[in-house]
């Protein structure tokens, strides 16, 4: 009977700490949207060019109503992001924020991974009916995911991509300046092919989406920038005739969003001339959870996964991959494509993803 009460206890507190997680979680979620819209309209990239000012001079300067510009600095002062002198009315973005919040931070900008909260809930209620009726939301009901999508490919790709990503193959630099074909599986709209073609002008780029809106995008500014040795084509991957047509196949994170991956993986196999190369950056993830509890991102990755990757999977009648596929599955998939020799690197500019350099 003396035990009861200290369980009873044990019990209170355990509650209360879940409580406060809980309050922290709903803070932390606020911020990301307060994040998020902070960084769209331009005011992270205003006040860390400005000395402390009053919301009348920061919204001003950044062109922005004040009543909106005065209710979301106090959400960000809060929240710790933003700080606030009650002396003289004024705000500022500490320095350090700013190294993490701002464009001029790129590609370290962290303020652009906070769209996915607005990006993704946008289709809460569709994702709660294939909860209850199976199917999956497809690609064009997710409103600004190829613009967020883009500035996201501009940070982990293309920032790394001079740097970091080329050099990870060997003589792959020295091939692009001579002339190779390249192709870019789920190209989106289109960022790293745009940024290769600028660089190597004897090589030939492709890109490859089922989204029309994407290639539409892609087309467009490969217009607007004069280039002629890259054209972006809507294909279903899961149809691609060609054999031995390229020296490399790139995929960007868009492997596990394939409605049928294993038939893609096995197309690029076919594609790839016999001395090509075919890189892969997919997400750094185990396929068994739990090896993957603990990780700093495996929450977000999940609810990526639910919110989009695997959905838009389903949508298309395929097999729902979903983000953590992982290396273990992703390893035997190429594996069985075809492909004799994987190499999985790590890059230093990239926490978030695996490179997997796959030879025939």
């Amino acid at each position: 009977m003396n035990a009861i009460p200290e369980v009873i206890e044990a019990h209170t507190r355990a509650v209360d700490a879940f409580t406060q997680w809980m309050l922290e979680i709903s803070n932390s979620a606020s911020m990301a949207m307060m994040i998020s819209v902070a960084h769209r309209t331009g005011l992270f990239d205003t006040m860390a060019k400005m000395p402390p000012s009053n919301s009348s001079k920061i919204a001003t300067a950044a062109g922005l109503r004040e009543r909106y510009v005065r209710e979301c600095l106090g959400a960000l002062t809060a929240g710790g992001i933003v700080r606030y002198d009650a002396s003289n009315g004024t705000y500022m973005l500490p320095p350090e924020h700013a190294a993490r919040l701002t464009r001029d931070a790129y590609p370290t900008n962290m303020a652009s991974m906070m769209q996915w909260v607005s990006v993704l809930g946008a289709v809460e209620d569709e994702i709660i009916r294939c909860f209850r009726e199976g199917g999956g939301v497809p690609y064009e009901r997710f409103h600004r995911f190829h613009e967020a999508m883009a500035e996201e490919s501009d940070q982990t790709t293309i920032g790394g991509m001079m740097e970091h990503i080329l050099p990870a193959i060997p003589g792959l630099k020295e091939r692009l300046v001579r002339g190779i074909d390249v192709v870019d599986i789920g190209c989106g709209a289109g960022k790293a092919m745009l940024f290769l073609a600028e660089r190597f002008p004897r090589s030939r780029f492709r890109g490859f989406d089922f989204s029309a809106e994407a290639i539409g995008m892609a087309t467009k500014m490969a217009s607007e920038r004069r280039l002629k040795n890259v054209h972006f084509e809507q294909r279903d991957v899961t149809n691609m005739p060609e054999r031995q047509e390229f020296d490399l196949i790139t995929a960007f994170d868009a492997i596990h969003d394939q409605a049928h991956p294993a038939m893609v993986l096995r197309n690029i196999q076919q594609a790839l001339r016999n001395d090509g190369t075919f890189l892969m950056q997919d997400i750094r993830a185990s396929s068994h959870l739990e090896k993957n509890i603990g990780q700093p991102l495996a929450p977000f990755l999940y609810t990526i996964s639910t919110m989009h990757c695997m959905t838009v999977s389903l949508a298309c009648g395929g097999c729902g991959l979903g983000t953590c596929w992982g290396e273990e599955l992703a390893r035997d998939m190429l594996r069985d494509a075809g492909f004799s020799r994987v190499e999985v690197k790590q890059l230093e500019h990239d926490i978030l993803n695996n490179y997997y350099i796959c030879m025939k």
